[in-house]
């Protein structure tokens, strides 16, 4: 039987998935089976640059979607801030386009709805969201709608990084301030990618996991090591310096992939400096 993943949102976290899908071939039905006829469908605002080997759909789930959207097996939300002031509202008009609610979804929040605990002691994802900010508010909110709507699981990475997210590497070599003593974790992009597929095909997946790659660092760390790299000196420090920031526990994600293309920040960082190519998205 073919299958239909559905890419909502559709930007560089989605790209990712749907390339690491086409390239094994196949998409996940949601029991954890798989079809080489399977089809891969991206939905955005403008859908013009996605991969030819994308199905586009062109929507603004601001607003009522005008048409219904085509029946799923699978679905991932990587929605961004500014698709609305919140996130329950297009996904209440992504559920009313949809003729069923997919078998499998994963939306993609983020750790910062984490933002109100210090770095004592490394966070697990059974401790219940502690969100401050604004933003944060609106993510606990969107996890909640997901589930509510669809039953998804809840994916949230931190520190998203790779090829085109260099930020870091960049305000080394502008000399840029930054907090030497905050508390940071981070994720490669492509091993994020790699929990989404696999939440898709596990037949009993987790309804929450973070994903990090269990290597916390601080700040300071991270841009030491990238100036070391670059023969750069490494920028001075951010004031005031709080060293605030969360730890989190890598172990659940490293359980449901059994292992990470890119282990820490130093290989991920040495692999973009060095200009080697990303991981292949065919990697087992």
């Amino acid at each position: 039987m073919s299958a239909t993943t559905l890419l909502v949102g559709c930007g560089r976290v989605g790209i990712r998935v749907g390339e690491l899908l086409h390239a094994r071939g196949r998409a996940v039905d949601g029991d954890g089976e798989v079809d080489g006829g399977s089809e891969i469908a991206g939905l955005r605002r403008d859908p013009s640059t996605l991969p030819l080997a994308f199905t586009p759909i062109t929507a603004d789930l601001s607003e009522p979607l005008p048409s219904a959207l085509p029946a799923v097996d699978t679905m991932v939300i990587t929605l961004t801030p500014s698709v609305a002031a919140s996130y329950r509202e297009p996904l209440q008009h992504l559920a009313a386009a949809l003729p069923a609610a997919p078998r499998r979804t994963v939306f993609v929040s983020s750790t910062r709805v984490l933002e109100g605990y210090d770095s004592s002691r490394p966070l697990t994802e059974s401790d219940p969201a502690r969100p401050r900010s604004e933003r944060a508010h609106v993510l606990l909110d969107g996890e909640q709608a997901a589930r509510e709507l669809f039953g998804a699981s809840i994916l949230r990475p931190a520190g998203i990084y790779g090829p085109g997210r260099d930020h870091l590497i960049r305000a080394v070599l502008e000399g840029r301030p930054v907090e030497h003593g905050r508390h940071t974790n981070r994720i490669h992009e492509v091993d994020l990618a790699r929990a989404v597929v696999t939440l898709l095909g596990t037949p009993d997946p987790p309804e929450l996991l973070h994903a990090v790659d269990g290597v916390p660092s601080t700040l300071g760390e991270v841009v030491t090591h990238i100036a070391r790299r670059l023969g750069k000196p490494a920028p001075p420090r951010k004031e005031p310096d709080t060293g605030v920031g969360t730890v989190l526990d890598g172990t659940a994600l490293l359980d449901l992939l059994g292992s990470l293309e890119v282990p820490d920040f130093r290989a991920g960082y040495d692999e973009m400096i060095d200009g080697s190519p990303p991981p292949r998205a065919d990697a087992p």
